[in-house]
């Protein structure tokens, strides 16, 4: 894949957010089998849309919860994946909780993708749980 320029958006709660919703229905329910992917926080969250060119990439949320601002529902379509699209999805997302006033980011982790967080300075709090079927982790890292 060349090098390429990747189109940023975030998308205002009460804006459309059907190409963010079309993303994860692929990545998470198709790929992975998740059940309960849409939920109320969809509704209040800010959702960041990358896209190369006209085609949608990448999508990611950031919501207050607890006085926390969480990071979710990072994903990325399979032949933009190994190209730091993540990585640019995730500190696109710290970025824009530092202009919403949060001075550190939390987030639910895949088990299994655990090292890409860390490799970005997250750290795991607590144990494994299960979301569905699927091993997460609580992490969280300061922005400041």
């Amino acid at each position: 894949m060349q090098t390429q320029q990747f189109l940023v958006t975030w998308i205002e709660p009460q804006q459309d957010k059907t190409k963010c919703f079309q993303i994860r229905e692929q990545v998470f329910v198709k790929e992975q089998g998740f059940e309960n992917e849409f939920d109320e926080i969809d509704e209040t969250a800010y959702h960041l849309l990358i896209q190369a060119g006209e085609n949608p990439i990448a999508t990611a949320r950031i919501f207050q919860q607890d006085d926390k601002w969480m990071i979710g529902r990072v994903c990325v379509i399979p032949p933009y994946r190994k190209h730091g699209v993540g990585r640019i999805a995730v500190e696109e997302c710290e970025k824009q909780i530092q202009v919403l006033g949060g001075h550190s980011s939390h987030l639910s982790a895949q088990l299994r993708i655990q090292g890409f967080y860390e490799s970005m300075g997250y750290h795991a709090e607590g144990e494994p749980y299960l979301d569905e079927f699927c091993p997460h982790i609580a992490m969280s890292k300061q922005l400041d």
